[in-house]
């Protein structure tokens, strides 16, 4: 069977049909309209819309900033909003803090993006071989997990940053570290509601081996809950690596990292207010549209929530 509509019938017909002609046609179908209920919530659109503009700004980078970010001018030092040339104004070391900001988006989506990668893929592991294990190995894990999440997040990041070093590397591997009990909980509940399945059961009826039926049909059914925490998520991802940048265990000093910006520019709040709060307003910004958007993304992937609002 053809997965491309038939002649005479229109991609919007094909997505829109209730009665889909193979496996894929009903995956594209579901994804269309998965988009049409995340697109009539427009705060949702919101979120994305901001951080399609937050991924532009940081791939062309180069070409936006107006200066370079490290370029220091000590007779142009604290200059405020609306100077010639520096539309956002000046830090302490005269840098233009519209060009730091912008190449700091870079650092920020590096953050994201590596603790993304790494947190949920831990947490689906854990989760899901405890969860269909049971029995001790089900223990143990939980009660690693429990002893994570025991503790605040930012104070056990600092705990780790502390052990392994100050640098972008070692601050993406701590939140990492923090980050992964939510996804294990989430992946060992949707485990121990799937394995007891009829379907699980005739699989395991047909001589599939516990490996077989944890990636091929159990991850699956777990992909969509932990996309929602996902993106969810990322907003504190955000705070906690802008809080390690603050304290100075992030991202070290020269890189235009946000909260480092914020934690320099907090000698100068009552005279020069614009070196914190411009790189603060940019963590505000990213973080809300990843609420927006985990929001829509959770009515949209979520079945109780049966569509939208």
């Amino acid at each position: 069977m053809t997965d491309l509509p038939p002649h005479g019938q229109t991609w919007r017909d094909w997505l829109n049909t209730d009665t889909p002609t193979s496996r894929s046609h009903a995956r594209a179908a579901a994804a269309w309209h998965g988009w049409l209920r995340l697109k009539s919530n427009h705060m949702a659109m919101l979120g994305l819309y901001i951080l399609i503009g937050l991924v532009a700004v940081a791939a062309f980078a180069p070409w936006i900033a107006p200066h370079d970010p490290l370029a220091q001018n000590l007779m142009n030092r604290l200059q405020p909003p609306g100077s010639p040339g520096h539309l956002l104004g000046t830090d302490s070391l005269g840098r233009d803090i519209l060009s730091r900001m912008i190449y700091g988006s870079r650092i920020t989506l590096y953050i994201v993006s590596l603790v993304a990668m790494i947190a949920p893929i831990v947490g689906l592991l854990v989760g899901t071989i405890a969860g269909y294990a049971g029995g001790w190995t089900d223990a143990i894990l939980m009660r690693i997990t429990d002893i994570f999440l025991a503790f605040p997040r930012l104070v056990l990041a600092l705990a780790f940053v502390a052990a392994l070093g100050a640098g972008i590397e070692n601050a993406v591997l701590a939140i990492s570290i923090t980050a992964w009990p939510p996804y294990a909980r989430i992946a060992r509940a949707e485990t121990l509601t799937i394995r007891n399945s009829d379907f699980i059961a005739a699989i395991r009826l047909q001589g599939a081996r516990p490996l077989r039926i944890i990636t091929r049909h159990i991850w699956p059914l777990c992909i969509s809950s932990l996309i929602i925490r996902v993106t969810l998520d990322m907003a504190g991802i955000i705070l906690t690596a802008a809080g390690l940048g603050f304290l100075g265990l992030g991202a070290q000093p020269p890189s235009p990292e946000w909260g480092a910006m914020v934690a320099e520019g907090r000698r100068f709040i009552l005279d020069s207010w614009w070196v914190a709060t411009m790189p603060g307003l940019a963590i505000f910004t990213v973080s809300l549209a990843f609420n927006l958007l985990g929001d829509g993304m959770r009515d949209v992937l979520d079945p109780k929530e049966g569509g939208t609002r």
